[in-house]
């Protein structure tokens, strides 16, 4: 049961990320360009206006994920308990994998958003 609550916590803690940066980048951006902290891609970083947008469109998809797995990821847990400590972690690792691929997979809109908004130099259509 202990591994179990564990992996539960562990589970909890990438949408709990996802909620605190999501509020984060909506409301406090990283004031400047920088190639160590925040939404850093080829098309945000190429103005500070695209990188301001790439943060506020983030931001807003993040924490929304975020509120939805939360419960999701906390669910998802509930086979799992009270069996073995193999099973228990193999589960664990499938439903991070999970989270991890929803992560990777918020950069796909925010990209788009970029796209539609501002030109290959950074400057708003």
């Amino acid at each position: 049961m202990g591994f179990w609550i564990f992996c539960l916590a562990m589970n909890l803690l990438l949408p709990v990320i996802m909620l605190v940066f999501g509020r984060l980048f909506q409301t406090r951006p990283p004031k400047t360009i920088n190639g160590l902290f925040g939404y850093r891609t080829a098309r945000s970083m190429k103005s500070q206006e695209a990188w301001n947008f790439a943060h506020r469109t983030c931001g807003r998809l993040w924490f929304k994920l975020g509120l939805v797995l939360l419960p999701v990821s906390a669910a998802a847990m509930v086979p799992a308990l009270g069996r073995g400590t193999d099973a228990v972690g193999t589960w664990c690792c499938v439903v991070e994998a999970i989270q991890l691929v929803v992560l990777m997979g918020s950069i796909v809109p925010v990209e788009r958003a970029l796209k539609q908004n501002f030109d290959d130099f950074g400057r708003k259509r």
